[in-house]
């Protein structure tokens, strides 16, 4: 079963249609914790704020925090220390931020909330006191067009350490949203609202579906007393040493199963049955140690035509051991040349038969792949390679790069595309913790290369990047 069901159960079942929003608050809502602390300290890390400007910004949000200090004043002090910076360098640092920093905070119930509004063709928008640099990179990565926030001033492209206009809290939210409303045509009777804070309640209790997602003391209260439905999630608030834990049992994993089959080739004479033995080993045990679940659709084109060159989009370092689960046997891979410097992983990766290239010459990188052709041919061992050279940081996947074509024209075998859909819920790039989860996986049917040539593989190239993009939009488009 797809993860999260239960959570989106309402919306599956609710009406479709533009006339009705689903409005999300951010800090709290679709991220864990407060982006603010962020980007504080990446000013303090460039030099942007004074020692005096760093104890009186701590300051006033702990004292906003204790409702000493009201919103406008702290928007305020923060409006102050970008005084003079240009916006453009500010931009680039918000999407560095949010990189760095949020992208692993999002919590993938609320994303799978999301994606669910947009299945029904609801009017998907976050509404948030924070300002546009906080929220606009995090609603580009979810694919959501609209945003209302608290705006700083800015003129000739630099910060003038002046608030932007009215601010996006409290009553503002609710001016926000009946201009939502009044532009596309919203019913804010039939809306939804997701907010963790009192700070919300105005424009909770205007719209006709209030939903407090992991709410504050306060707030649970107020719900448990209007009847309003509530949840938390505790995906991204897992102990960070469970977490680091789970990371290093999985590598360790990967050591000790290469080292388990060392008898197998000592007794069989044969490195591959001894590396059949390993890597399966090594995905049923490093996925149970890292919780990791698969849904997978279309599993029989796994096995529909072997040898074969499988691909997938690389979203997040636990793919190796998802790949691992689902070729079992049989087969090798290609890695980036930087995992040999990667104390006992890159032996152990090497052993076990992949391909460790170097990325940045392209020369060299072509003359490694070449010994994989003739392994194909004679050993009938498959190859799955990640097109994209690198991870990405969304479900649209970067340009492929055209290495796995070449070998599977040259040895020819066919292409299978293997699309993974959410690992990121399970592995955020950037972050050292793996979260308990399930994975949607999707194998496609083996794609016939025996009449490609290469003045025609951009075209081939060019149509699988489509297959990709079909499937992981699905998730979001409606009757999906």
């Amino acid at each position: 079963m797809p993860p999260f069901t239960d959570i989106t159960e309402e919306i599956d079942n609710a009406p479709a249609g533009p006339q009705i929003a689903a409005l999300f608050d951010f800090d709290g809502t679709i991220i864990a914790g407060y982006s603010v602390f962020s980007f504080l300290r990446e000013q303090v890390r460039r030099g942007d704020l004074a020692p005096s400007e760093i104890l009186a910004t701590v300051e006033a949000i702990a004292r906003f925090g204790l409702g000493s200090v009201d919103f406008a004043e702290l928007m305020s002090l923060s409006a102050q220390s970008m005084k003079g910076l240009k916006e453009d360098d500010y931009l680039d640092v918000a999407q560095t931020i949010f990189e760095r920093d949020l992208a692993k905070k999002i919590y993938p119930e609320t994303r799978a909330l999301i994606e669910a509004h947009m299945r029904k063709g609801h009017t998907v928008a976050i509404i948030s006191s924070a300002t546009p640099y906080q929220v606009e990179p995090c609603a580009r990565y979810l694919g959501i067009n609209h945003v209302a926030c608290s705006a700083i001033e800015v003129k000739n492209g630099i910060f003038t350490g002046e608030l932007g206009g009215p601010l996006c809290f409290g009553v503002g939210k609710v001016d926000a949203a009946l201009d939502l409303a009044k532009a596309k045509g919203v019913e804010l009777e039939n809306s939804y609202f997701y907010s963790d804070s009192t700070d919300d309640i105005e424009l909770l209790e205007y719209v006709g579906h209030p939903r407090p997602l992991n709410p504050s003391q306060k707030l649970k209260d107020i719900a448990a007393t209007r009847g309003w439905p509530t949840r938390v999630f505790h995906s991204r608030s897992s102990s960070t040493t469970m977490g680091l834990t789970r990371n290093i049992a999985t590598k360790v994993s990967l050591v000790s199963s290469v080292i388990a089959g060392l008898p197998i080739w000592a007794l069989t004479g044969s490195k591959q049955e001894a590396r059949n033995f390993s890597m399966s080993l090594f995905a049923d045990v490093a996925s149970a140690v890292a919780g990791l679940k698969l849904d997978i659709t279309g599993e029989k084109n796994l096995w529909a035509a072997r040898p074969a060159v499988f691909i997938f989009n690389h979203q997040s370092d636990i793919d190796v051991m998802i790949i691992s689960k689902l070729l079992r046997r049989n087969f090798t891979g290609v890695g980036k040349a930087e995992i040999k410097k990667m104390p006992f992983i890159g032996v152990a990766m090497e052993m076990a038969g992949v391909v460790l290239i170097d990325r940045s010459n392209s020369k060299s990188a072509i003359a490694s792949l070449e010994p994989l052709i003739e392994r194909v041919k004679q050993d009938k061992i498959s190859v799955v390679i990640a097109p994209e050279g690198t991870r990405t940081h969304s479900k649209k996947p970067k340009p492929f790069k055209k290495g796995a074509f070449h070998i599977a024209m040259q040895a020819g075998v066919p292409i299978v595309p293997i699309v993974i859909h959410n690992a990121m819920d399970v592995s955020p790039k950037g972050d050292t913790l793996y979260y308990p989860g399930t994975v949607e996986v999707e194998i496609l049917a083996p794609i016939d290369t025996s009449r490609w040539t290469v003045e025609g593989l951009d075209k081939q190239v060019a149509k699988i990047e489509g297959l990709y993009k079909k499937a992981l939009d699905k998730s979001t488009k409606v009757g999906a």
